[in-house]
């Protein structure tokens, strides 16, 4: 239906350092997925977990997981979005891909790198932002530790919806939940929010609360356990929302140096 995009968030949990049984679990699980979904959102690092050693994993397995993104973006007809350890360049990212069933491929490399765990130590962080078209609606896909810095996530670009693709530890689950509310309603944007759930391999617990917030913050869908949260995201009440309160236009300008 022209205006309306469906969304998958795929909350489960990851198998440490496994691209291969990650991949696995993954096409199992996509069988379950609405036929008629437009957009898929895996959590960050979904091949591999959270690893700050991605050299225990072979460097092929990058462009095998693109590779795979891409086949099951043409079985499902929908949209891929997630990220894995890339490497390139003589360098590792932490790198989103959005994948597109007629081949288009684009991609991020996660700008704000965890210095808690020593991520900046061991990812080169990206630069660029990175904005894609589809299906009628502009979507900013951003990664985890982006949420907290909402300079970088500003609506400066007309975009309709929001993506963080996260590894976030129910230790600091507070954060999450307020902050995907808080970049939803100062972007008026619909803001999704997709976790793990489970242990990883470093020993952190996950419990999910992967999420959609609408533009004026409401939550339309929340998840504690591990599933396939389906939800719906309409263009007209984008506009409407924008139309009546039009906050976005007294926004502040800026570029970024």
């Amino acid at each position: 239906m022209k205006g309306i995009l469906k969304t998958a968030l795929l909350q489960y949990p990851l198998v440490w350092e496994d691209p291969e049984a990650n991949r696995n679990r993954f096409s199992e699980v996509l069988k379950d997925v609405s036929p008629d979904t437009d957009i898929i959102v895996l959590p960050e690092m979904f091949n591999t977990g959270f690893t700050m050693t991605p050299e225990n994993v072979a460097k092929e397995e990058g462009p095998k997981t693109v590779d795979w993104m891409l086949q099951k973006s043409l079985e499902t007809n929908a949209a891929l979005a997630g990220s894995i350890p890339f490497y390139e360049n003589g360098a590792f990212t932490n790198r989103l891909f959005f994948v597109q069933p007629d081949g288009k491929t684009a991609s991020y490399d996660k700008r704000h790198t965890f210095t808690l765990a020593g991520e900046d130590k061991v990812y080169d962080a990206g630069a660029d932002r990175m904005l894609v078209d589809f299906r009628g609606f502009r979507i900013c896909p951003l990664v985890c530790y982006d949420l907290r810095f909402p300079v970088w996530s500003r609506n400066t670009d007309d975009y309709d919806v929001l993506i963080y693709v996260a590894n976030w530890p129910e230790v600091r689950i507070t954060a999450w939940d307020a902050l995907l509310k808080a970049r939803a309603i100062e972007n008026m944007a619909y803001c999704i929010g997709v976790n793990r759930v489970g242990t990883d391999g470093s020993g952190h617990a996950y419990n999910g609360h992967s999420a959609v917030y609408d533009p004026l913050g409401e939550r339309t869908a929340f998840s504690e356990k591990e599933e396939i949260v389906h939800t719906i995201l309409s263009k007209a009440h984008i506009g409407s929302v924008r139309k009546k309160l039009r906050f976005l236009e007294d926004r502040d300008h800026f570029k970024l140096l």
